[in-house]
């Protein structure tokens, strides 16, 4: 810990500096050769949001187990560079109602140590808090909780 104030809290961990919100939660990499290892912390109301990567592109997670498919919201597929003008639309059901969306394959889905390539994802035409972090993704981990702890382990 370097430096702490009302809003932000500065870590230095393996020789980098890193700034971190209140709120944030962050995701744990095994340092030893194994690799393939995630933790992370549930917030305040026991979510567990953690940062990652899409094709390279820092992306707020909700990890959702509920979710067939990582679901982008517009806005985040655009920054991402995603073109949508190629993959088949449907309409799925979410907790939210019906919602028109688009398939798409991700190249690289990053979280902590975890990469995983080619990874399926549905692009809704509305605005989303977050990415969600769903099933084509977590079916590929060991998904352990402990309290307020999970920890993903890459199976394959």
């Amino acid at each position: 810990m370097l430096s702490v104030d009302s809003q932000t809290a500065t870590i230095e961990a393996n020789g980098r500096k890193q700034v971190l919100r209140v709120g944030q939660n962050v995701a744990s990499q095994s340092s030893a050769g194994g690799g393939g290892k995630a933790t992370l912390t549930a917030d305040g109301r026991g979510h567990f949001v953690t940062t990652g990567n899409v094709n390279g592109t820092t992306v707020r997670f909700l990890v959702d187990t509920g979710a067939t498919m990582i679901s982008l919201g517009a806005s985040e597929a655009r920054r991402i560079g995603l073109d949508t003008s190629k993959g088949p639309t449907a309409f799925v059901n979410t907790a939210n109602g019906q919602a028109v969306v688009t398939h798409v394959k991700l190249d690289t889905v990053r979280v902590g140590e975890i990469v995983i390539n080619n990874v399926d994802a549905v692009v809704h035409q509305q605005e989303m808090p977050f990415a969600l972090l769903g099933m084509s993704f977590l079916n590929r981990m060991e998904m352990q909780r402990d309290g307020q702890t999970m920890t993903l382990r890459k199976r394959y």
